[in-house]
């Protein structure tokens, strides 16, 4: 029976890999590979978006290929490029040998030989091991011509080199699309794909992510981090902090030998969970003691 015929399999395929989710998540995991649709991820940075592609990959052996978005990426950085230098060096040795087949030497040069595949062209590939997870990594970077392109992209799963034809998947990849909507991202798009919005977890549930990232971390020191982390989001900065810098903070505590939270400790480690100055400042003094208070009062509720 394949690992993702079901729901749980899907949650326990994800589990196994360290990423903890709870069913909604599973259940769009779930009909995005069934139904073979790329999958649409929204939600605040550090949530936990580009990890669920990774968790997908190393758990159903598949090669991941990963398009980090940029502002001002175009089709040709994202599918292929010519590599001109090394065209340039072999015109030049066809010159120097005296070779006069100039039509040889144009099939030579636009042949795979010089070929330089990015990850869109990857991802039509065929693998033995299946087709591959494609990771569109944090998409609201990009501007409208270039969704405009992966639209199409997705439509077929197919791209066209001008100079070697159209090159076809012989099995579409397992598409993961991401955004931290900086911006919205246009209707067309997000209509191809299954949507779900990555929430910040309860506090079960990060307390169930922090023994999956960092299982060395006591009990009672997991509780204090995500209490704290918890209780921050409710404040008023610029950046909060995800679940990466929940995880991140403990392991730096442990490397630290910290057993119990304090005012101290919290104010030498704000760099692991804040990370602009103005966020840090407003901590300083007695302000990261009462988040602490608040938080262990709660604590002590439940």
């Amino acid at each position: 029976m394949s690992q993702s015929q079901s729901i749980d399999a899907v949650q326990e395929l994800l589990g196994a890999q360290g990423y903890v989710c709870g069913r909604a998540l599973a259940t769009v995991v779930f009909l995005a590979l069934k139904l073979g649709r790329p999958l649409f991820l929204e939600g605040e940075a550090g949530v936990g978006k580009t990890e669920i592609a990774k968790a997908l990959a190393a758990g159903l052996n598949r090669r991941l290929i990963r398009l980090q978005c940029y502002e001002g990426l175009d089709a040709a950085s994202a599918v292929y490029e010519w590599n001109f230098p090394a065209q340039m060096v072999a015109i030049r040795t066809a010159e120097a040998a005296g070779s006069a087949d100039r039509a040889a030497l144009q099939t030579e040069l636009f042949s795979d030989e010089f070929l330089v595949e990015r990850p869109l062209l990857q991802a039509m590939r065929p693998d033995e091991n299946g087709a591959p997870v494609l990771l569109i990594d944090e998409l609201d970077r990009t501007d409208e011509p270039f969704e405009a392109f992966l639209l199409e992209a997705l439509s077929d799963f197919q791209v066209t080199i001008p100079e070697l034809g159209t090159v076809t998947a012989p099995e579409p990849p397992i598409v993961v699309v991401t955004s931290n909507r900086t911006r919205e991202v246009h209707d067309a798009l997000k209509r191809r794909c299954l949507y779900h919005w990555v929430d910040y977890p309860d506090f079960d549930r990060e307390v169930e992510i922090l023994h999956a990232r960092a299982p060395e971390a006591a009990e009672t020191l997991s509780r204090e981090v995500v209490a704290f982390v918890q209780k921050l989001r409710t404040e008023d900065l610029f950046k909060k902090p995800g679940v990466a810098e929940t995880i991140d903070w403990a392991k730096c505590l442990l490397a630290l030998d910290v057993i119990n939270l304090s005012p101290e400790v919290i104010g030498d480690t704000l760099g692991a969970i804040l990370k602009y100055q103005d966020d840090i400042q407003k901590l300083q003094g007695s302000e990261a003691k009462r988040i602490l208070d608040q938080a262990k009062a709660e604590l002590e509720l439940a």
